[in-house]
């Protein structure tokens, strides 16, 4: 049987995109070397010190890990390099990340990006991983990018993934043509085809949520959690609840085993708590293309919200399709309370 590796495979569908002319391929391959190295230091990290905090707050008030700092520093200068993306958002960056000089100037990608997520992990050995946005830009190639090129809709990524940090190291990404993984073999250095053509099963038997903010949930989601907790054989009922604490962790276990992962509205956070850009929409774009779905809970899709700043928070609904349109169900017979 034959290996085929993700160079080999994402140059064999480059003529999905005859616009591109190759720099997709080279922006993806980029991404890919730096996740091959923050692998490497992920899974060295309990030997060094890296583990720990780094004294610093980002944007979200989230005091830094250092591994965030690294995997933000190592993915930042992938993408300057790769000459195809001329700007960055991050969650650890306040404002966009523009690259300056000539050459990056020219570059006809941005990229939105979790270099960590699931980062209150990595002192537990539990799966982390990074999580990756690519739109096409919308200021005069030649300029620095501007904050208008990140302030798009989900609809219009021309890529998305995600890499997770587990007992294996996986890339997962999509450009619209379906949803592909590749597992990386420490003894060659390379990302190769694992799981072709995922399909999200259409309904589940996971519901991942963290039931310990239950009081400050909306009575639609405590309703539809007590609809998963009831027993009934037809339905496959009880569901069973896992739930890790990293978003790409529970996504990626649901996408390939079918469920719905929700983070919702609480009092604590009334417009939701996960990131538009850089988390809900890549994840989105990718449970689509798996035939699943994703909406802020009440039907409003995650790919059509238009973005109003770079670190927006937005509820999210997303998995199976049967699943997650129950979900909004239960929601909308109950309101916003």
């Amino acid at each position: 049987m034959s290996v085929i590796t993700l160079n080999e495979f994402i140059i064999e569908r480059q003529s999905d995109f005859p616009y591109a002319k190759g720099e997709l391929t080279r922006l993806l391959s980029h991404i890919s070397i730096a996740a091959k190295i923050v692998n490497r230091e992920v899974n060295k990290a309990g030997l060094v010190d890296i583990l720990g905090e780094s004294g610093v707050s980002n944007i979200q008030g989230e005091v830094q890990k250092k591994l965030d700092v690294y995997a933000n520093d190592q993915f930042l200068m992938a993408l300057k390099s790769s000459a195809e993306c001329c700007g960055v958002a991050s969650e650890e960056n306040e404002d966009i990340v523009a690259f300056e000089g000539e050459i990056a100037r020219n570059g006809k990608y941005v990229v939105a990006m979790d270099p960590l997520d699931g980062s209150s992990n990595i002192d537990t050995n539990v799966s982390i991983g990074t999580i990756f946005a690519i739109y096409r830009r919308i200021s005069p190639v030649g300029h620095l990018a501007t904050r208008a090129d990140f302030l798009q809709e989900g609809a219009k990524q021309v890529a998305a993934g995600y890499i997770i940090y587990g007992s294996s190291t996986m890339m997962v990404y999509t450009t619209g043509r379906g949803v592909n993984g590749f597992t990386l073999d420490p003894s060659i250095g390379e990302f190769c085809l694992s799981h072709k053509n995922i399909e999200s099963p259409t309904s589940g038997t996971i519901y991942s949520i963290n039931e310990g903010n239950y009081i400050k949930f909306p009575t639609g989601v405590k309703n539809y959690l007590k609809y998963c907790q009831e027993k009934d054989e037809p339905t496959n009922r009880p569901y069973t609840s896992r739930y890790i604490g990293s978003l790409v962790a529970d996504f990626h276990r649901n996408l390939l085993k079918g469920g719905i992962f929700i983070y919702p509205i609480t009092e604590q956070n009334p417009t939701g708590k996960l990131r538009l850009l850089y988390e809900c929409n890549p994840m989105a774009f990718i449970i689509e293309q798996a035939g699943g779905k994703a909406s802020d809970g009440y039907e409003t899709r995650i790919l059509d919200i238009h973005p109003d700043s770079l670190h927006q928070r937005v509820p999210l609904f997303i998995g199976s399709w049967n699943m997650v349109e129950n979900a909004e169900r239960f929601v909308a017979e109950n309101g916003n309370t």
